[in-house]
């Protein structure tokens, strides 16, 4: 099947209400363009150097997000364009992101990664910080966060996935109100256990455009 068939089923399979990030890293341009004339206006990537050559050479409408481990020194590049920064992954970052975008006269949308997989390696802030980043973040004026990301264990065992999404799902639960409203979680092996879990926001590759190589 096509990017844009593959499209289609994927937006019936899932409730109207969930965002759907479509992720275009490692992809060429005509593949992306092919997601966007299916109606496709979210596209999600993790390196800023590639992001920074897409956006300059695909249509203006395109809503960017930055999926990917984003470093401090990288953030000047995208602050002019990006729409939703999803891993940030400490107080320096965020500070960093507030300060670049002041510079561009913008408020910078941000989702706070929480680390939730048994992998040491993953990044994120434990569970029990969040309460306080939310509190620094409160007096940085040119950002606004707007919900939490989460990256699950790399694993087929749908028990701890789902123990996972659980544990991201009862925090967002707890500290959600008008302005963080964003869940984001499920990629494209595990977005119906994610969505079943309060995820409002899926990142979805190789369901869309097909295996990387």
């Amino acid at each position: 099947m096509g990017i844009k068939k593959n499209l289609e089923k994927l937006r019936n399979s899932i409730p109207k209400e969930i965002t759907l990030v479509a992720v275009s890293k490692t992809k060429p341009i005509s593949d992306i363009l092919v997601a966007y004339e299916s109606g496709q206006r979210i596209f999600g990537e993790n390196k800023v150097q590639e992001l920074e050559i897409k956006h300059t050479k695909l249509p203006s409408d395109i809503e960017w997000h930055m999926i990917g481990h984003l470093q401090s020194n990288k953030v000047k590049y995208i602050a002019p364009f990006i729409s939703l920064i999803h891993a940030v992954d400490s107080l320096k970052l965020l500070k960093e992101i507030n300060r670049r975008a002041k510079q561009n006269n913008r408020i910078i949308n941000c989702l706070l990664q929480v680390h939730i997989a048994s992998e040491r390696t993953k990044f994120g802030f434990e569970i029990n910080e969040i309460n306080e980043i939310l509190d620094e973040s409160n007096k940085l004026e040119n950002i606004c966060i707007k919900g939490l990301m989460g990256m699950a264990t790399f694993t087929e065992e749908k028990s701890q996935l789902n123990s996972e999404f659980t544990k991201i799902n009862n925090l967002f639960k707890k500290i959600k109100n008008k302005k963080i409203s964003t869940l984001s979680i499920g990629m494209s092996g595990d977005y119906e256990l994610a969505i079943n879990n309060g995820s409002t926001m899926i990142r979805i590759g190789s369901t869309i455009f097909g295996n990387r190589n």
